[in-house]
């Protein structure tokens, strides 16, 4: 199916926050999206989250023509391109953060969430680690494609919380798994076949975390006609909400040509 696909991103420092650890890439010649949520305090979140847009704007850039182009890390046979694109770059960006941190103590355990979305000729294909998100708008119907690596995550898996349970759980905000933390991470990735009119959002948790999925659904729906005024609905929204964190969101949308 030939494709057409356009975008809008905005990032917000929210209400609370000194400054803003989010980043985030749109890269529309490449059809590569990416958020990225940073931590590690004294500005380390903010150095870790714009070392993953850069590596994987020089990655895709040099990379996607280029079958000589070194890998970081094995080439997986039952993967696409795409796929096996958005897995190396992201480890490629993990190991960068991780050596930064060791080699300089003011950058020590800082890490990111990053979470990349890239269209090829059949396919949307989903990478991420850690808790921020990917969904997907279809039909007036939200689907969230993404899996948090977070312990409330892993809680829901063991027991049935009710949303007070869920909204009152006091680790809510731990992730278990991050780039830069270790010298190597295991990168979900995932494919699926779009429709034309699918519309996918990636947001940081200072989004998702502020603004219940029914809500995020009903924006959607109301602003499907202009990307532009629907991210920046969700942003405002996630802001009048608490704005707790820094709120970063890409929507991108798919049409047939």
């Amino acid at each position: 199916m030939p494709i057409r696909v356009t975008a809008e991103g905005e990032t917000n420092v929210g209400r609370k926050r000194a400054h803003n650890e989010d980043n985030y890439l749109m890269f529309p010649e490449r059809h590569l999206f990416v958020v990225a949520d940073g931590m590690g305090g004294h500005a380390c979140g903010e150095v870790a989250s714009a070392m993953v847009v850069e590596a994987m704007r020089d990655y895709f850039g040099r990379a996607w023509n280029d079958p000589d182009a070194t890998w970081p890390g094995r080439e997986e046979r039952n993967r696409s391109a795409s796929e096996n694109m958005l897995n190396a770059g992201i480890r490629w960006c993990n190991y960068s953060i991780w050596e930064k941190g060791h080699a300089d103590t003011k950058f020590k355990n800082m890490g990111t969430t990053v979470v990349a979305l890239h269209v090829d000729d059949d396919h949307v294909n989903v990478a991420h680690v850690g808790d921020s998100r990917v969904y997907r708008f279809r039909a007036g119907n939200l689907h969230q494609v993404t899996e948090d690596h977070s312990l409330l995550n892993d809680y829901k898996k063991m027991a049935v919380l009710t949303p007070e349970e869920e909204a009152n759980f006091p680790h809510k905000n731990i992730i278990v798994r991050a780039c830069g933390l270790k010298d190597n991470v295991l990168v979900d990735v995932q494919k699926e076949r779009p429709e034309p009119g699918d519309i996918y959002i990636l947001c940081s948790d200072g989004l998702s975390g502020e603004v219940p999925d029914p809500q995020i659904r009903d924006i959607m729906d109301r602003e499907k006609a202009d990307l532009k005024a629907m991210v920046a609905k969700l942003v405002q929204t996630a802001c009048e909400n608490g704005g707790k964190d820094n709120v970063t969101c890409i929507a991108v949308r798919i049409e047939a040509l």
